[in-house]
């Protein structure tokens, strides 16, 4: 027997949950949550819950804010509870090159990341700055740390370090493209965040959405 839960969207969301800094609307919000729950061989229980907030306090200030939230469970173990919180203040974002301001907070059950924050400052750059399309790149500087459940890393000269921290420099690539009329809205999302102080610490990320 088999029983399924899921609670969709409250609010109209995109697969990217793209929030357009530009944007002239004073304020925007989206949230989206799905649950679910199976019986039988292995118990299943998954929950995520994520919501963006754009805010236009005043005429050249825009905040934005992507919160997460997963929790997974498989068989009574528990085997995710992540948060993740972006912050990000934009002076006059209408302009083709414009500072930002940003914050990150972060926790990883997996990866045994109990704390991660992340401060930081840069720049936009409008490359293509259309009414259908657009296409930006953000350079950014940040300082981060990172508190871990434990100290016993693959790379054995940070063992003994429950607390790492590390400057960053960062590429940040995203756009939107509507096509074929604009009944297919291409959008993109992607970062490489390296470690100024040491090569081999780096991430990258990169998402694809296609919204019909």
């Amino acid at each position: 027997m088999k029983l399924m839960l899921l609670l969709l969207s409250v609010l109209p969301i995109g697969l990217m949950a793209q929030i357009n800094e530009s944007d002239t609307l004073k304020f925007k919000a989206n949230l989206a949550l799905t649950g679910v729950y199976q019986s039988g061989n292995v118990e299943t229980l998954i929950y995520r819950a994520k919501s963006d907030l754009s805010i236009r306090p005043w005429e050249k200030w825009v905040y934005k804010t992507q919160n997460s939230y997963v929790y997974q469970e498989f068989g009574k173990e528990k085997a995710d509870e992540d948060i993740l919180s972006l912050n990000f203040v934009y002076f006059d974002p209408d302009q083709r090159i414009y500072p930002l301001v940003l914050s990150f907070i972060s926790t990883n059950f997996r990866r045994e990341i109990d704390l991660r924050y992340l401060l930081g400052a840069g720049a936009t750059f409008k490359v293509v700055d259309a009414d259908k399309d657009w296409l930006k790149v953000s350079l950014t500087s940040e300082y981060e740390q990172t508190e871990f459940a434990q100290a016993d890393f693959n790379r054995n000269e940070y063992d003994g370090q429950a607390t790492l921290d590390t400057f960053r420099g960062t590429i940040w690539i995203n756009g939107q493209y509507k096509v074929l009329n604009e009944k297919l809205v291409i959008s993109h999302e992607s970062y490489y965040q390296p470690s100024l102080e040491d090569g081999r610490n780096y991430r990258w990320q990169g998402d694809l959405g296609l919204e019909v």
